[in-house]
Formats: C-alpha cells, sequence, structure tokens
C-alpha cells in the first residue's frame, strides 16, 4: 500500500480524500483494534492533514470550521480511531495557534504542521471530567517565575507518542492556566493507556504531574476564570465530538446501503437513517458557517442517538457473522458507545438516558 499522497489543500478535493479515507479503512481493517495507529497518522501527515488546522503563517492551510468538518466526516468514516486522535492532536495545535504566546507559536507550529513532531491535549479536567470532585485535579501553585503543577490529567489521548502536551491546571479562587510541557521534563509522569471497550489503540489514559516546573513563557493562557473560554480560533472543538459520531454512523449506513443491493428488505431501513444522516450532516455544516439554528448540545444527542443505532441496525443486518471478533460491525458498535461517554455534557447525558429508558 502506498504511504505517499498529493497534499489535499481544499475539501472540495473529494477523490484524494476518498483516496486516503480508502487506505484508512483497509488499515483498520488488518491493524490489532488495540494498536497505535502510527502507519495511518503517517498517512495523515503526507497528506498534509496536520496543516487543514495551523494558520498560514506557519505553513499550515487555514481550513476553515465547514472544510474542517467536511474533512473529519470522510476520515471517521474510514478510521475512527485514527480521526479520533488527530481530533486531540488538532486541538492542541488550535489552542498553541490561538495564544499570544509568539514566541511557543514560531518554535512549535511549522514542525506539528508538517507532522515532524506530534503534541495531545489533558483538558478534560477544565470541562467535563471529575468536576463533580469539588476540588481540583491538577493544581498549579504560582511563583515569581512560574508555576508549579501538581495532579494529573486522567484522559490525555497519544501521550506516549507524543512530543508536547497541552495541559490545563487551576490555581485558586476559579483561575486557570494551559501551558504547554515538553514529554521528558522532570516530573512529568505518563500512564500505560487504559484498555477500553473500543479505541485501546488511541493510547489513552493519565498523565501525572510532581511538582512539575512551568515557565511563564511556556504558558498559552492564563492566569483566568474559564481559561477554556477565554480564548478565540477555537471553536470546532465545540461539535468535533459530534461529527465524528456521525462520521462513524455514515459508515454503518453505508454498510446496510450495500447489503440492500443483495436484500431488498432492507431498503426502507436504510432509507430511514439516511434521512436522519443527510438531515444532521446539513445541520452540522450549516453551524460550522455560524447558523446556529440549533444548539451544540442539541446536535450532540441526535448524533449520539443516530450513531448508536446505526451501527445496531448494521449488526442486525450483518447477522452473525458482524458478531464475529473482527468484523468492522462489531467494532463499530463498541466504538459508538464512546458518544456516551466522551466530553458529554450532563445535558446530552440526560437526553440520552432517557430515550434508552423509554421516557421523554
Amino acid at each position: 500500500m502506498p504511504l505517499d499522497l498529493q497534499p489535499i489543500k481544499s475539501s472540495n478535493d473529494n477523490v484524494m480524500l476518498d483516496e486516503l479515507g480508502d487506505q484508512l479503512r483497509e488499515l483498520s481493517s488488518t491493524q490489532d483494534e488495540d494498536s497505535w495507529p502510527a502507519v495511518q497518522l503517517q498517512l495523515c501527515g503526507s497528506a498534509g492533514v496536520f496543516r487543514w488546522f495551523v494558520p498560514r503563517l506557519w505553513d499550515g492551510y487555514e481550513w476553515n470550521d465547514e472544510d474542517v468538518i467536511k474533512g473529519y466526516l470522510k476520515l471517521s468514516s474510514a478510521c475512527l480511531k485514527t480521526t479520533f486522535v488527530i481530533t486531540q492532536r488538532t486541538a492542541a495545535c488550535r489552542r498553541i495557534a490561538a495564544s499570544a504566546n509568539d514566541e511557543i507559536k514560531n518554535r512549535l507550529l511549522p514542525d506539528l504542521a508538517s507532522g515532524k513532531t506530534f503534541a495531545t491535549v489533558g483538558i478534560s479536567h477544565l470541562t467535563t471530567s471529575r468536576r463533580h470532585i469539588g476540588k481540583p485535579v491538577m493544581h498549579a501553585r504560582e511563583t515569581e517565575t512560574g508555576f508549579v503543577v501538581n495532579g494529573f490529567s486522567p484522559w490525555v489521548t497519544g501521550a506516549s507518542a507524543a512530543d508536547y502536551l497541552v495541559i490545563g491546571a487551576e490555581i485558586d479562587e476559579g483561575r486557570q492556566i494551559l501551558f504547554v510541557v515538553s514529554i521528558g521534563t522532570k516530573g512529568l509522569i505518563v500512564d500505560t493507556g487504559q484498555k477500553l471497550v473500543a479505541l485501546t489503540g488511541s493510547q489513552t489514559g493519565a498523565v501525572r504531574c510532581e511538582d512539575v516546573f512551568i515557565s511563564k513563557d511556556c504558558v498559552l493562557s492564563g492566569p483566568v476564570q474559564n481559561v477554556m473560554s477565554s480564548v478565540t480560533g477555537t471553536a470546532t472543538g465545540g461539535f468535533q465530538t459530534s461529527t465524528l459520531a456521525i462520521g462513524l454512523a455514515s459508515a454503518a449506513i453505508d454498510f446496510i446501503a450495500n447489503e440492500a443491493r443483495q436484500r431488498p428488505n432492507l431498503t426502507d431501513q436504510f432509507q430511514a437513517l439516511n434521512e436522519q444522516l443527510v438531515s444532521l450532516q446539513a445541520d452540522l455544516l450549516s453551524m460550522a458557517r455560524g447558523e446556529m439554528s440549533r444548539t451544540k448540545d442539541e446536535l450532540r444527542i441526535d448524533a449520539n442517538s443516530l450513531v448508536l443505532r446505526a451501527t445496531q441496525s448494521a449488526l442486525v443486518a450483518a447477522k452473525g457473522s458482524g458478531y464475529v471478533q473482527g468484523h468492522p460491525v462489531g467494532r463499530w458498535c463498541k466504538e459508538a458507545l464512546f458518544f456516551l461517554v466522551w466530553s458529554c455534557p450532563q445535558s446530552v447525558l440526560d437526553a440520552n438516558l432517557c430515550e434508552l429508558v423509554g421516557t421523554d
């Protein structure tokens, strides 16, 4: 299989996006589910995927949100594991690019855009994860020259493969910082990734800080209240998880479509799911253009519902063969569960639970 593609500079390069998707799909079907997607990421780097998210000033293509969503839809329908890792990489790049720290941007972004280096984020504890505990799980103490950080970030994707981490920590009275830290920094401990129901190959696990010193020139944002909402230029993160859910749903619905060509009794089911898919895709792209006809949580609720129903419908269509280890439909069903737990606001959790138990 070739690992080189011409750079995909526009989401309108449908032939090249399809070629990349075909190669990712083949790799995902042959690779162990628990393996880190090194070859897939190398392939995406060769295709210029990492440049989509970086401003032109630092050798990126600076795709707008709508084009990014179109790209993500293609990638996630081909290999959710690889695309999920890319979203975490992208989150780090966007946080760096949106920072006022020009020295960090000039030093890190060109190599991140080319794929020479890899960065990821540890920020879930500032938004959805561990918030019920009532005290910060990652705490920073300010000094004259920087910050001393202690604690842990519970869900960091690909830290064992990263060169840099973008991490958030709380100081006092709700003030927070975002900072960049290099792998290998004294006191920084990367745990082995968790054995997950699916996407174990993303190597998602905890990163711990034991008296890690962060100089002020490595701070991206803060100290401020609600540092996650204080920086512009990171909007895509608000609906990228819904994008991945819709992408995975499209893979399952495509499978049903192929089965329906041989089994006409599946046609009605395919058409019903496909109509929902097309509607959600339209809403998603409309939201990416800034046309907010609905909220991000409403979109996420419907995306979660569709990906669960579409993947399980694909399992029904596949019959017993879909339940055999290694069949893509079985993998998709497990991967769909991811969207019930990853960066899931309480309103989305409540709505999905109500649907599952059959109440309004």
